[in-house]
């Protein structure tokens, strides 16, 4: 007990996001031989990883270049396809509320869907897990990433890798991530809405612009149903979980300290 109180953050971070760093290399391996493809050199490839860290973003760099699509398209699709970590932080910012003002601007130019959902579950279900180990969770994961893309990059002159084996990973990482979500039922309904109009937006609109609406359109629905839930059921245990996700686990520790 006392041993894994004492563990240096860097220790407990990187115990946290190991498999993600794993998992990362073979995508980014992939993200980094398209850049390649796309006429990328390998310390542009560097920057990319390092400024632009999204697995979906960086895809949609290499296949819009390689497709010809103008910059000012690729930078408007950008724009909208990053847009959503604007309501990720906003889920994370009551646990970075006592941080300064750099420390929020660097936690949040390292955050990706990936170590949102680590940190997310961690603080959720781990009262001692701290914003320096987040942090510290984030600057793993983009190690891990940027490595992965100059593998990818220094492998792209020898090696051909198709579009969708790319999609098929990226898709079933994000399923993993919903699965993992799903533990809490509430939130069944968001992402139900949410699978639902992201297939008729992106039909109606062929383009990426359709999961924006998806997201929207799900995190509107989530707002109202927890918004009926407090107006009907304010004792409800599933709502003050939503609340503090870490209730459960201090009442069991108030229970067994007394």
């Amino acid at each position: 007990m006392n041993e894994h109180t004492n563990e240096p953050h860097w220790l407990k971070a990187l115990k946290a996001c190991l498999p993600l760093m794993i998992s990362y290399l073979p995508i980014g391996i992939a993200a980094g031989i398209l850049l390649k493809t796309g006429g990328f050199a390998i310390w542009m490839i560097v920057l990319v990883s390092l400024f632009v860290f999204s697995g979906g973003a960086q895809f949609l760099i290499a296949s819009s270049i390689m497709t010809g699509t103008p910059v000012f398209t690729i930078t408007l699709l950008l724009f909208f396809l990053e847009l959503r970590y604007a309501l990720l932080g906003t889920s994370l910012s009551k646990y970075l509320k006592n941080e300064s003002k750099p420390f929020i601007f660097r936690f949040s130019f390292s955050m990706n869907d990936e170590n949102y959902a680590v940190n997310y579950l961690k603080f959720s279900t781990d009262k001692k897990w701290s914003a320096t180990d987040a942090l510290m969770v984030e600057y793993f994961s983009l190690l891990s990433w940027t490595v992965g893309n100059i593998i990818g990059g220094l492998l792209g002159t020898k090696i051909t890798i198709d579009l969708p084996i790319v999609h098929f990973a990226l898709t079933a990482m994000f399923l993993y991530m919903v699965t993992m979500q799903l533990k809490r039922r509430i939130l069944f309904v968001p992402v139900v809405i949410s699978v639902v109009v992201s297939v008729l937006t992106v039909v109606m609109f062929k383009s990426t612009l359709g999961l924006i609406v998806a997201t929207l359109v799900s995190a509107t629905a989530g707002y109202f149903l927890e918004r009926y839930l407090k107006a009907n059921y304010s004792d409800s245990a599933m709502l003050k979980r939503i609340k503090n996700p870490r209730a459960r686990e201090m009442e069991q520790l108030s229970e067994a300290e007394n």
